[in-house]
């Protein structure tokens, strides 16, 4: 008997590929083994998923070492992980606009004036956030590589760097799935969500990277202040890209016009009353 995976002839009886490390499948596919099939790698305690998400909270330095390392078995891999989390932000925001349309309005965050503009915001975010998520990790990792400029203990490279981000904003955006669905079934909107959630989060990745580089409290103080003056500076140009591209396709014009009948409204309606 061969290996269906990699072809190599098999040792007798062996459940696993000695070359490829593929499970040996010699029953015909039915819905028992299909559902045992499931259950044995996503709802079992022991499967790679799982126990890449409980480590990646509990003790985020284990993960991300042993596959900068080269231990690679114990977790999932990081562009699976990755892969999947994008595919769970686009779920997330398939439920709010199917379900929950109304979790995607701003008005609770934003005053009469502004809501017609951060809304139009949100729709390009929510049009475009594949590619953000592509985006961010090499964004994140340059700036990680200028706020550890001189870290020695743990001197990672930019290659390194794609890996920690890969796994700490796939973790971030698997958390934000739960987060955003629950909050949404509780009637708050996604604007509050990200508002009240933003520090939350921020502060996960600091304590992941304390921990992934070892740094005593001087040292984490110091670098977060180091992260926070280039994460305004990169903010600041994203943004500029980001209102760039909405100029060009038409959506920067829309929320103009959205927030300039907001307004004739809003003076509309207090020349009404007055």
């Amino acid at each position: 008997m061969n290996c269906k995976n990699c072809k190599i002839e098999l040792i007798p009886d062996s459940d696993y590929c000695n070359k490829c490390g593929a499970r040996v499948i010699r029953n015909r596919l039915t819905f028992g083994n299909l559902f045992s099939h499931f259950s044995e790698e996503f709802l079992n305690y022991d499967n790679k998923l799982l126990q890449t998400f409980i480590s990646l909270l509990t003790k985020p330095e284990a993960v991300i070492r042993s596959y900068i390392s080269g231990t690679r078995k114990k977790y999932v891999n990081v562009i699976s992980y990755y892969a999947l989390a994008i595919t769970i932000a686009g779920l997330q925001f398939y439920i709010l606009q199917k379900f929950f349309p109304d979790a995607l309005n701003m008005e609770a965050i934003s005053t009469e004036a502004t809501a017609a503009s951060n809304t139009e915001v949100l729709n390009f975010v929510t049009e475009y956030q594949s590619i953000a998520m592509i985006l961010n990790v090499p964004i994140y990792a340059l700036m990680s590589i200028i706020v550890f400029i001189g870290e020695k203990k743990f001197r990672y490279n930019y290659t390194e760097h794609l890996v920690i981000y890969m796994y700490l904003l796939a973790q971030l955006s698997i958390i934000g799935f739960f987060i955003v669905i629950i909050s949404a079934m509780c009637g708050l909107s996604f604007g509050q969500v990200s508002f009240i959630s933003g520090p939350l989060l921020l502060i996960y990745i600091g304590y992941s990277l304390k921990r992934i580089f070892n740094l005593d409290w001087l040292n984490f103080i110091m670098r977060t202040l180091i992260f926070i003056c280039v994460l305004i500076v990169f903010g600041i140009i994203a943004s500029i890209i980001m209102f760039g591209v909405m100029y060009f396709n038409g959506d920067f014009e829309k929320m103009v016009e959205a927030q300039r009948k907001a307004i004739e409204a809003q003076k509309v309606l207090k020349d009404t009353i007055n």
